[in-house]
């Protein structure tokens, strides 16, 4: 393959001027019917985000990452996508928010890598307008390869037709969806179910593949050219020998595969439990606890009573935590739901806090310890009632205001932020050894 030429895979980003608009239920229509079809498809998420590439992951049966301009950065994006280029017949990427929303925006990720779009648009509650929408979204930036607008949630085939006829000339009419109850994915505070928690999801999937049969959605997209640019070095095995215990089921489950495949890269051996299930923590140097939704499950969280006095022994000797967002809820002396039902937690954090209907936190952050910087995001719905005491305080991108709060102490890293690893391998390896191993390393 000559990496200076590129390689050439379909390729199609899928935004909306809004959230809610249904890119998620798009996407994940393609991907089913594109490997129905006998296709190779890769999915791509832009922006943090957990939820939706589960459900893509199952549409698509191919392991989905994150890539975006800040977070994950441009080079380590545009090796992603040259890598899947070479095995995908169709790249999809799931935009994020609205097509121009945040900096950088779902448009100026399809501009650094010359991805054409198309906008999803709610159209269950309008007519012509439609068409402005279209128009807006296609004007809106001369240098975006905007291709065309799929109307979702079309009432009836007259419906569609109006819709159809308002769109202007030089926008592509690529498909209209029905409104279905048989498609739509099931919603909750923090967005979307988790696939494993849809008992009909392979139905729901198999049912939004066949609405898109025969629309212009089940034709490949003009092929875009992929560059490598500068490969990325290979980090140090700074990790070997070191066997890390990762939290994972209902409870726990929002992590980045980008984190594990890091980890696994830095040399770590990694075994997985359940806080929900297991009594016995596994032999381990170190323990990962994601998010996810510990507050769904607060009863059978508190009464494993030997599984939490093994995490507060497993501190007690100075083994490195990292425990990110419902992580470190699960660490705190109590939690509340948001019935104001309280459960004992772990208690290796002197801290308490509940959930509410309302965010408590949302956006992209980094943190600059003395080792270097980190970056991530933060999206959750709990504030504490009785707060712990932070040793740091990471700073909002990119409006550089004061974000959340971090513990970093005796080998325990917490914070409401979901960290991505890839963003400094170094010191995401320093994480999970303790301070003498690290001198050592």
């Amino acid at each position: 393959m000559d990496k200076e030429k590129g390689v050439s895979c379909p390729a199609l980003l899928i935004s909306a001027p809004a959230s809610g608009q249904g890119k998620t239920t798009v996407v994940a229509a393609m991907a089913r019917y594109h490997r129905q079809q006998g296709r190779v498809v890769r999915v791509f998420k832009t922006g943090p985000d957990f939820i939706d590439p589960m459900i893509h992951q199952r549409a698509s049966g191919e392991v989905v990452h994150q890539i975006d301009l800040w977070m994950v950065g441009e080079q380590r994006s545009k090796q992603l996508l040259y890598e899947a280029a070479q095995e995908a017949d169709l790249i999809l990427i799931e935009g994020v928010m609205g097509l121009f929303d945040g900096k950088p925006s779902s448009a100026d990720l399809a501009i650094s890598f010359g991805v054409p779009v198309a906008a999803v648009i709610d159209a269950s509650s309008m007519a012509q307008t439609f068409g402005a929408l279209a128009q807006g979204l296609a004007s809106y930036r001369h240098d975006l390869d905007f291709v065309g607008v799929i109307a979702n949630r079309v009432a009836s085939e007259g419906h569609g037709n109006m819709l159809q006829q308002s769109v202007p000339d030089g926008v592509k009419w690529m498909a209209g969806i029905n409104r279905s109850e048989e498609i739509s994915l099931p919603e909750r505070h923090l967005g979307l179910f988790q696939a494993t928690d849809i008992d009909d999801l392979e139905k729901r999937l198999d049912a939004a593949a066949s609405l898109i049969e025969g629309t212009g959605l089940s034709e490949l997209p003009d092929p875009v050219n992929f560059h490598l640019g500068d490969i990325l070095a290979v980090p140090p095995k700074l990790l070997t020998g070191q066997r890390i215990a990762i939290a994972r089921d209902k409870a726990f489950s929002f992590v980045y595969q980008a984190n594990l495949n890091l980890l696994e890269a830095l040399g770590a051996q990694l075994v997985f439990f359940s806080p929900l299930d297991d009594a016995v923590l596994p032999e381990a140097d170190s323990l990962y606890l994601p998010g996810g939704y510990p507050e769904l499950y607060l009863p059978q969280l508190a009464v494993n009573i030997e599984l939490k006095a093994a995490i507060r022994e497993h501190y007690r000797a100075g083994k490195p935590i990292v425990a990110e967002c419902g992580g470190m809820l699960y660490l705190l002396d109590s939690l509340a739901d948001k019935e104001s039902n309280v459960c004992p937690m772990v208690g290796v954090i002197s801290a308490s806090a509940k959930m509410q209907t309302r965010l408590g936190g949302l956006g992209l952050q980094w943190v600059e310890f003395q080792e270097g910087k980190l970056r991530g995001h933060t999206f959750h719905y709990s504030i504490f009632d009785r707060e712990p005491l932070f040793d740091y305080r990471a700073e909002k991108h990119p409006y550089k205001t004061a974000g959340e709060g971090i513990i970093r102490s005796k080998g325990l890293l917490a914070s409401s932020i979901h960290w991505y690893f890839p963003s400094n391998p170094a010191l995401a390896a320093q994480l999970f050894l303790k301070r003498n191993e690290f001198l050592c390393a």
